[in-house]
């Protein structure tokens, strides 16, 4: 993973405040699962999952309308935002 961190942009309010962002692990998460640590990728950033499967399905809807899109994609974006707080409150608990 050395050679994979050589290239990652560093989180810019973790060095200028010292305090993770909500968004910190997700590079880290996308490097992981190219890697096929998938279990791993999970534990980095736990909604890097739904959000794949949000910008999936945003990509699409793009192109082929189907059935109750605005629904799946605001349902799915709502549980987005709220795992991505959690986690973000649960990491900065401990």
């Amino acid at each position: 993973m050395q050679a994979l961190d050589d290239y990652m942009l560093p989180c810019l309010n973790k060095k200028l405040f010292g305090v993770e962002c909500m968004g910190c692990g997700l590079q880290r998460s996308m490097a992981l699962i190219f890697k096929g640590h998938f279990v791993d990728a999970f534990y980095m950033y736990p909604a890097v999952y739904s959000l794949i499967i949000l910008f999936l399905l945003i990509g699409v809807n793009i192109f082929f309308k189907f059935k109750h899109s605005n629904k799946i994609i605001g349902t799915l974006a709502i549980i987005t935002v709220a795992t991505i707080i959690i986690s973000y409150i649960i990491k900065t608990i401990n």
